[in-house]
């Protein structure tokens, strides 16, 4: 084989690599679009926390296909004084959704994060307040909890509550705020195991399609 012709490969497969990651969008999702997956959930799921966390993975697979994990699992969740459950739809560099609640309700800090996050209620109430302020803020189902970039809050669920979340922004920068409580205070090993392998395994497939 010529050197040309090796070159010319070379070359070509180079292109190759670098225009498959160029050629899909950094984000995938819209806050738009999961605020109205879940706002149109919500009335087909009858008042049925399960019946509308299934309608909204089932949108969520007809809107997304192959970005959405095949066979998501729930696992517990314990972040900034708060537990709760969660399920990992998707989880890359640059983005994650998961379902997030608790059947009896919690309270803690949301995290401050290079991030944006969108709490989409489905289910139940989440309180919120800022440390400027002695007024509380009210999400009910169907509202959008938008956690700015940099910003922090301390959250109450009162009672059974579900949401469906979606940030985007540094994800891996969020990962201390997710596991620290697992490794000083739950001490739940299973729970940092299930995490780490889920949400690792859905950012290297990810990372293999061409995704961050």
């Amino acid at each position: 084989m010529g050197v040309p012709t090796t070159a010319a490969i070379v070359i070509a497969v180079i292109a190759v690599v670098l225009a498959v990651p160029l050629s899909i969008p950094k984000h995938v999702f819209s806050e738009k679009v999961l605020a109205d997956i879940a706002r149109k959930a919500i009335p087909k799921g009858k008042g049925n926390a399960t019946l509308i966390v299934q309608e909204v993975v089932a949108s969520l697979r007809k809107e997304y296909g192959p970005w959405i994990i095949e066979q998501p699992e729930w696992m517990f969740n314990n972040a900034g004084g708060a537990m709760g459950t969660m399920l990992v739809l998707h989880a890359s560099l640059s983005e994650y959704i998961i379902i997030f609640g608790s059947a009896i309700g919690t309270e803690g800090h949301t995290g401050r994060f290079l991030a944006d996050d969108w709490f989409h209620i489905l289910y139940g109430e989440q309180w919120a307040y800022k440390h400027d302020t002695m007024k509380k803020e009210i999400y009910r189902p169907g509202d959008q909890h938008h956690l700015k970039f940099g910003e922090a809050k301390g959250y109450r669920m009162p009672d059974e509550c579900w949401a469906l979340e979606y940030a985007r922004g540094n994800i891996v920068s969020m990962f201390p705020f997710g596991v620290f409580d697992g490794f000083f205070s739950t001490i739940d090993f299973k729970t940092l195991y299930d995490t780490a392998r889920v949400s690792g395994t859905s950012m290297l497939v990810n990372l293999l399609k061409g995704k961050i």
